[in-house]
């Protein structure tokens, strides 16, 4: 989809597409297939864009995903809390970085220790 036709989605679809293709990411991730998972990474970007210019509406959808059951979903989830809920948002990064260590579970290490020591900004 373009970036108008997130537009044209009510929140709850944009919400639900978020979590499905977030998913989708992490397990490609996971499964190291990873131009696969570069292609998911541009959509889940473009949807996380819609939604954050939705406001604290959306703000409420993604912090209910922080207890999604797909680790890819937390993920996303979890990065852009940081921006508005960081809190809630470093805690799961870090449980998501809880050994054993999967390939959004380091992901999750690397974003955390970035927002700690003030290398990343969330959006």
């Amino acid at each position: 989809m373009k970036a108008d036709a997130w537009k044209a989605l009510s929140t709850d679809e944009l919400v639900e597409k978020y979590r499905e293709i977030s998913a989708k990411h992490g397990h490609l991730l996971d499964a190291l297939k990873t131009r696969a998972a570069n292609k998911e990474y541009d959509r889940v970007l473009a949807i996380e864009t819609e939604l954050r210019g939705r406001g604290a509406d959306a703000h409420a959808w993604i912090l209910k995903l922080l207890g999604d059951p797909a680790p890819g979903t937390r993920f996303w989830a979890a990065s852009a809390a940081l921006g508005f809920a960081p809190t809630e948002g470093a805690r799961v990064l870090a449980e998501l970085a809880t050994p054993p260590l999967s390939q959004v579970g380091l992901s999750a290490a690397v974003l955390l220790d970035a927002w700690k020591d003030g290398t990343y900004k969330p959006r």
